[in-house]
């Protein structure tokens, strides 16, 4: 492993001094077509801080030293793990790849890693490599693998000088920043040669070597990342496998996918995003309470329909949504979580199809909701509408029919150079999480 590794960074670095400008291979161009036609998947965030109950980021909160924090994983046990009930919730929610944590930032591995021993094979009395099963069971279901890889580690004496977080782990000031990313390298590609066809790599931790916190929009850190020589090696590995990196700025170059923190793409409520949107596939991520990791004191459980919204409404922005879920240290998810994606999928089975394989609409966002288009056809979602009438801006192109998508009842329509006034039957009921009217277009509408 170390000398293939070593092999692909020599050819690697020879590489990107004669090019400097990332060319998608033919399969990462379907890849992304594809993942912009999946529209919908489960994160999950799941390591030895599931134990405190208290979140991913516990070690950090907690100020706890690397000395304690090694101690959790003798008592990670997740005896009630079950891959096929995991791939199957997420199927049957409609979701149709999972990102899951494969080293988060407190730096433990739930894979069976050759180049540290900080693994769940090694440390824990489970002895199971959690990805593999993960893995041999989303091939059996159709459902794509990608794993979330933390930039950031807590754990490692490499990882120096140190950033803006884990200060207070008992690490010596010291360590050789270049030795931690060529075992980072390393983890990558144990991660991109021992678990079949990868969908894609999800960075975070970046913004820890940021050097002005003020400037959120900075491309600058204290430390050389070397971003080109790892994407090259993925790329390399696996031309199909997808890259997304959190790091809150623009996309880089070798990036195959642009993803926004908890905001859809251009809003940034949390403070965490870029307004900047680029022309790569996008994906927003947010969690089902208000934590990614589990915590047993948050109970802030969002309800299916918030959760549809936030599908439908991330379509229409022209992205992906990932759902994220943090399940129990035993291996189980949360009840509230499994009831939720149920309901969410009795949506996604109804109406599933005004969602995948579309693009963002000629409408933007309104309001009283937002379109998503496909071919020649728009889908008009109607989230928050208490009347029969609703009125558009002008369409591109002649509206041949409309009918409601549901039962196919026709919608009157009314268009003109001003805008178009759709008008229904009945006003649309409260109780409806989404009223969808299906405008035929003449030819395909133009699109976000």
């Amino acid at each position: 492993m170390r000398l293939l590794l070593a092999t692909l960074l020599l050819s690697l670095s020879l590489t990107a001094t004669a090019q400097t400008t990332y060319t998608p291979a033919p399969e990462n161009l379907a890849a992304r077509k594809a993942f912009q036609d999946d529209k919908f998947g489960l994160f999950i965030h799941w390591g030895v801080y599931s134990l405190l109950g208290d979140g991913e980021w516990v070690m950090n909160n907690r100020q706890i030293p690397v000395k304690d924090y090694e101690k959790l994983p003798a008592f990670f046990n997740p005896i009630d793990f079950n891959a096929k009930e995991w791939v199957s919730m997420a199927k049957n929610a409609g979701m149709k790849y999972i990102t899951i944590t494969s080293k988060h930032h407190d730096g433990f591995a739930i894979y069976d890693s050759k180049v540290s021993d900080y693994d769940i094979m090694d440390r824990t009395p489970y002895k199971k490599d959690v990805l593999k099963l993960l893995a041999d069971e989303c091939r059996a279901q159709g459902i794509k693998l990608f794993f979330y890889h933390s930039h950031l580690d807590w754990h490692h004496p490499d990882y120096f000088p140190r950033g803006k977080t884990g200060n207070h782990t008992g690490r010596p000031e010291s360590g050789n920043f270049d030795n931690y990313l060529k075992y980072m390298d390393t983890q990558l590609t144990e991660l991109l040669t021992n678990y079949g066809p990868i969908g894609g790599i999800w960075f975070d931790g970046w913004w820890d070597q940021a050097k002005d916190e003020l400037n959120k929009s900075t491309r600058d850190t204290k430390v050389d990342w070397q971003l080109r020589r790892t994407y090259d090696l993925i790329h390399k590995l696996q031309p199909a496998c997808l890259i997304g990196n959190n790091h809150h700025v623009a996309p880089f170059e070798g990036e195959d996918f642009q993803m926004f923190e908890r905001d859809l793409p251009g809003q940034n409520t949390f403070g965490y995003n870029t307004g900047e949107i680029s022309q790569l596939p996008l994906e927003t991520c947010e969690t089902m309470n208000g934590a990614w990791g589990f915590n047993i004191k948050d109970t802030n459980y969002k309800s299916a329909k918030a959760l549809v919204h936030y599908l439908v409404k991330a379509a229409g922005h022209n992205a992906n949504f990932l759902l994220n879920v943090g399940p129990m240290p035993n291996g189980k998810i949360q009840p509230e979580f499994v009831k939720a994606l149920s309901e969410v999928g009795q949506w996604t089975q109804q109406n599933g199809e005004t969602i995948y394989g579309t693009r963002g609409g000629p409408v933007s966002a309104r309001n009283w909701g937002i379109t998503t288009a496909k071919d020649n056809r728009v889908f008009v979602h109607i989230l928050d509408w208490s009347d029969r009438q609703l009125t558009l801006p002008a369409l591109p192109g002649k509206i041949r029919s409309a009918k409601l998508f549901a039962d196919k009842s026709p919608v009157k329509v009314i268009q003109s150079t001003e805008g178009v006034v759709l008008t229904m039957s009945n006003a649309p009921s409260a109780n409806t999480i989404d009223t969808i009217i299906e405008l035929e277009m003449t030819s395909e509408t133009a699109k976000k």
